[in-house]
């Protein structure tokens, strides 16, 4: 693992543990089910199996069934039997609904009578059969040119700007208003378009999709659908190598920069919590989690927001365990202080050299009535020295997170430090 990566393993803390001492779990496979529900722009160029290919070059799974009829609208889906069928034949992970290509480009009273009812009727369909299946919407994109044969009737979608700029309000109007995600393709296609010009992502009709474009839209799928970055793909279909990877820099950035906007994860809790010191061993945690309806704190407290006396001194290991009726989340912190001291005017200082691999002490004052004790992040003493030693070894411990403790005098200090 490079530098970069420890860095930015060190800095999250919500994966900080993960990120150092289970780095294989950062890259495991995930296995996704997920019907489509749309027409031509998602079966020409067969659009769902090329997420999957994608998914399978990144060591993932794609199980898909799909209804796409030609010209199908989200009102033809919310009573075609097939469709009503296929929602409820399978414990879906996320069901993709998409409309007409035109439909939500109309005027936003058009869109209200004639798209809103049935697309959040779709909704209220998957929830009833899966209500843990993710709803998510695709945002297509917007005619080459614009939509000539409806310029005159609502002159916005004249243009391709126009066009795709009311695509993407009506798309993520449908997900705020139903809790639902958003694939935001037609955002990526905007990108990619003024990056490349000269990369024809459009068929001849200047609507459907090239296999460029059908690739670029497979990009933004895989990354919403396994929440995971699609760089690094090494399927590329019929492209070459150069292109297929801008497209999959632009697809999965897209998504990943952006997830809150496209309220992905938008059924799924997220742990998190803050805490203060109140005194001696007492603390107070504040809890910042969302999407969840009850929470394990791992001192034995069900608690929102409790606040926990523990019995012995620093450094604790903290779990929360965020749950609502789908799923769960987990987020761990180690709290501890930067410094109890009852004496603060003798500071060590203390450091971690990796090209020697040693703990370094500068030690305030010459008395050698002092002690180091090495901590794990589950607050186990690993290491402990009672001599004013300047440096300490630490070649026989695993790579991670530890807590120096230096005792000196009246004096205890804390130090964080990440060994790699």
């Amino acid at each position: 693992m490079n530098e970069s990566i420890n860095y930015l393993c060190f800095m999250k803390k919500s994966i900080l543990l993960f990120c150092l001492i289970f780095p294989s779990l950062i890259f495991s496979q995930l296995k996704k089910k997920v019907l489509f529900l749309g027409n031509s722009y998602t079966y020409v160029n067969n659009l769902p199996q090329l997420i999957k290919d994608i998914a399978l070059s990144k060591g993932d799974t794609l199980v898909f069934d799909q209804n796409v009829i030609g010209g199908y609208t989200f009102q033809n889906h919310s009573t075609d039997a097939q469709s009503l069928q296929k929602i409820k034949s399978n414990s879906w992970d996320i069901v993709v609904i998409q409309g007409q290509s035109q439909e939500p480009s109309f005027s936003p009273t058009q869109v209200m009578n004639s798209s809103y009812p049935y697309a959040k009727k779709l909704a209220d369909s998957v929830r009833t059969a899966n209500p843990c299946a993710e709803v998510m919407y695709y945002m297509t994109w917007g005619r080459k040119n614009g939509d000539a044969s409806n310029c005159a009737a609502y002159p916005p979608v004249c243009t391709y700007n126009g066009m795709q700029a009311r695509l993407r309000q009506s798309y993520l109007m449908f997900a705020d208003s139903f809790n639902a995600s958003c694939a935001p393709v037609g955002v990526a296609w905007k990108t990619f378009r003024n990056a490349y010009p000269s990369l024809e992502l459009y068929d001849l009709d200047e609507s459907h999709p090239a296999m460029a474009g059908s690739y670029l839209a497979a990009c933004v799928f895989y990354s919403s659908i396994f929440k995971k970055n699609a760089i690094g793909a090494t399927y590329y279909s019929t492209l070459n190598q150069a292109d297929a990877q801008n497209m999959q820099t632009i697809g999965g950035n897209t998504v990943m920069d952006s997830t809150q906007v496209w309220n992905l994860n938008s059924q799924i809790p997220t742990a998190d919590f803050n805490y203060s010191f109140v005194g001696g061993n007492t603390y107070q945690f504040t809890n910042t989690s969302v999407n969840a309806t009850l929470y394990n704190w791992s001192f034995g407290s069900t608690q929102n927001s409790p606040q926990f006396t523990f019995a012995g001194g620093p450094p604790f290991s903290v779990t929360l365990t965020a749950i609502n009726s789908c799923t769960s989340s987990t987020e761990v912190q180690l709290i501890t202080p930067t410094t109890i001291a009852e004496n603060q005017n003798c500071k060590s200082k203390t450091w971690y050299d990796p090209l020697n691999n040693e703990l370094r002490t500068e030690w305030c004052t010459s008395s050698k009535e002092a002690e180091i004790s090495i901590y794990d992040v589950n607050g186990r003493k690993v290491i402990q020295n009672k001599s004013a030693t300047n440096t300490l070894g630490m070649e026989h411990l695993q790579n991670g997170i530890y807590i120096a403790e230096l005792k000196q005098g009246t004096t205890t200090q804390f130090y964080k430090f990440l060994k790699q």
